[in-house]
């Protein structure tokens, strides 16, 4: 026992186990950036790799100095935990507390940002909640359980192992150690804050690569928090800093206020107006004159919202075969827009929009519902989502001017898993189905005006469910087994689901030509957004501003003369009224707008149908991202086109937020 102790007291001395256990997990957390981000190495889409000695010395001094800082702090409160006694005990803590808390805030971040990209912020975790952050949580309630056991169990080791040393080592005599003195922790944090103030001012890519640290990041934070003297949400630390620290009205997402010589927001100057898209008429019995008029065949809408189906799914084959026959045989004797954008790239926004014909539509807006009630109209919801998720059912007037409502909500005894957020409840489109047939199955209700929503859950997050029949994935994949590394497999399995869906659409069509309905009925489908499948190192929607997670499709039964790619979502109520009035429609055709978050608070806007493709513009490092070719640069960086055309989606984020505060949208 005796020699065992002597050994333990040579190898876990301060001095030579402090800056091992430091320098474990900072390898460890650098390894995982490279991997997760290219963060040295580079690749596509990673403009900003930390790669020129320049960046590789800021980035490492920076590096060091949070790492320092850190560890000496933390050294402090384990050996003031220990009551200043020397010996072994401080050290075991600070290996739990630096090592283990530390790997497994690393491990929960990277497991975070698998699933939604290291673009997560408190607005993004809302909108995959429909608006409620415990929805959010409880949506990925899995992964939040696994990290739960994860801190169990790393809780669990620490007790066990700190009896087996108290038994084998004893507790060291009660005599003061060596602490870091008040002097050097207090130098290192003043290092530490020094450069976490200078560094992103040098707009080097190591200021983006720190941003990815830990304890960077969670520093930074609060010192952000705890410098924003005016309460605008920004202060003197970060990649995006408050120049007007006592100004609330002046920082990176103030309203920019046109032809006041003031550039609030820090871009593109003074705000200059441009075109938006102007709210459209009411849909009224002059537009669908069917609805009122005995002698004529009713026109029917039957809109179904396919969930999470991308722009491409139009041609899609796999091994040979299309995934999606019935859309594409709707399509061949109707129309078809690709792309259609979502602006928000969330299903709940999404719908808000689909309906509305509004960017950021509120409550008592005009909507398909309200408008189609009025028109005589009978109103039908088949939803395998809880239409209340989000305020989606009270923003358009769903609920209330409905004759007929199922949705997961209704349908919880038939819900297809046993999760416990709301907007995790789904209904398999076959129950769907069988609630139309008991509810709208009757031919004599077809004699008036029909207005019928059905959405399509089975594309969601995670790609199966019980009773999906295996079309293209034998088996799928399971939730817990879903990753990177197994892209083919998650590919298959995502459109082995969006088949299913297809299916359930042409089970509808032939329900609506059983009824003798479907030659009098307009049918329009679409996605509500697209969804990444790993492509850019991401699984999810809604928070890279590109062609796979924002563009879907617009498929009808009619054809639509007058109207080209791109559209948005919502142009949609324009589309259906140039339908029911039998007229081309009319829209003015604008570059699609996209945004991540709030319309007021975004982290990045962008816009489609620019010279260079979509161009993205992240609000909170400042760096605009171009499709065309790929590439990302500072916004301060930019010149000649590149320069124009950021300017140019500046300017339209500002013109909506002008209108939509306007009251005009």
């Amino acid at each position: 026992m005796g020699l065992i102790r002597n050994i333990a007291n040579h190898l876990l001395r301060p001095a030579i186990a402090l800056p091992a256990i430091v320098a474990g997990v900072s390898v460890i957390e650098l390894a995982i950036a490279d991997r997760k981000y290219g963060l040295f190495t580079g690749g596509f889409g990673q403009s900003n790799a930390v790669d020129s000695p320049g960046e590789l010395l800021l980035f490492g001094a920076g590096y060091l100095a949070s790492q320092v800082a850190a560890a000496l702090l933390i050294w402090a409160v384990c050996q003031w935990l220990n009551r200043r006694r020397a010996g072994w005990p401080a050290l075991y803590h600070f290996s739990f507390l630096f090592g283990g808390l530390g790997l497994g805030g690393l491990t929960a971040q990277y497991q975070l940002h698998s699933y939604f990209s290291d673009a997560v912020d408190f607005a993004l975790l809302k909108q995959l909640g429909g608006g409620s952050l415990k929805d959010a949580l409880l949506f990925g309630k899995n992964e939040i359980a696994m990290a739960a056991v994860a801190l169990g169990i790393l809780l669990l080791v620490w007790w066990a192992g700190w009896r087996i040393c108290r038994r084998l080592f004893g507790l060291p005599a009660d005599e003061p150690g060596r602490r870091p003195s008040r002097r050097w922790l207090g130098a290192a944090w003043l290092v530490f804050l020094a450069v976490l103030a200078v560094i992103p001012r040098t707009g080097s890519d190591a200021a983006i690569g720190l941003e990815r640290m830990l304890v960077w990041r969670g520093v930074g934070t609060l010192a952000s928090a705890a410098t924003d003297f005016d309460g605008d949400g920004y202060g003197l630390f970060g990649l995006k800093t408050d120049a007007h620290p006592f100004d609330a009205a002046r920082h990176p997402l103030a309203l920019d206020v046109p032809g006041n010589g003031i550039d609030e927001d820090g871009y593109g100057g003074d705000l200059v107006l441009t075109p938006v898209p102007e709210p459209l008429p009411v849909i009224g019995p002059e537009t669908v004159p069917a609805a009122g008029t005995a002698s004529a065949r009713p026109q029917h809408v039957v809109l179904v919202v396919m969930e999470s189906t991308r722009f491409d799914v139009l041609g899609k084959r796999i091994d040979g075969r299309p995934v999606a026959p019935n859309l594409e045989a709707i399509a061949a004797s109707g129309g078809a827009i690709v792309p259609a954008y979502s602006h928000v790239g969330f299903t709940t926004a999404s719908l808000k929009s689909i309906f509305s014909g509004r960017l950021a539509p509120k409550p008592g807006d005009p909507s398909l519902f309200t408008e189609l009630r009025k028109a005589g109209y009978r109103i039908g919801v088949f939803s395998g989502q809880p239409e209340d998720f989000g305020d989606i059912s009270e923003t358009v007037g769903m609920r209330r001017n409905a004759d007929m409502f199922v949705d997961a909500e209704a349908l919880k005894d038939k819900r297809a898993f046993s999760f416990a957020a709301q907007g995790s409840l789904l209904v398999d489109e076959g129950v769907l189905l069988g609630e139309f047939d008991r509810l709208a199955g009757d031919p004599r209700g077809w004699q008036r005006p029909n207005f019928f929503y059905f959405n399509f859950q089975s594309p969601h997050f995670p790609y199966d469910h019980p009773g999906v029949p295996h079309r293209f994935a034998n088996p799928p994949i399971a939730r817990s087994e879903i990753a990177a590394s197994r892209r083919d497999a998650v590919e298959r399995t995502y459109w082995n689901a969006v088949a299913n869906a297809d299916a359930s659409l042409g089970a509808l069509v032939e329900r609506l030509k059983r009824l003798g309905v479907w030659n009098d009925t307009i049918l329009l489908v679409t996605g509500d957004h697209g969804e990444s499948l790993f492509e850019d190192g991401f699984l999810g929607h809604g928070h890279i501003i590109n062609q796979r997670q924002f563009a879907t499709f617009l498929v009808a039964n009619r054809a639509l003369p007058g109207i080209s790619a791109p559209i948005v979502i919502s142009d949609y109520r324009a589309i259906l009224h140039g339908l029911l009035a039998a007229k081309p429609t009319s829209r003015k055709e604008l570059p699609p707008f996209i945004h991540i978050g709030e319309l007021d608070r975004p982290s990045a806007i962008g816009m489609a149908a620019t010279p260079f493709g979509i161009v993205s513009l992240q609000l909170d490092s400042g760096k605009v991202c171009f499709e065309r070719p790929a590439h990302c640069r500072q916004y301060d960086a930019l010149a000649g086109g590149e320069k124009s055309a950021a300017d140019a989606l500046v300017r339209r984020w500002g013109s909506e937020r002008w209108a939509a505060g306007q009251g005009g949208r």
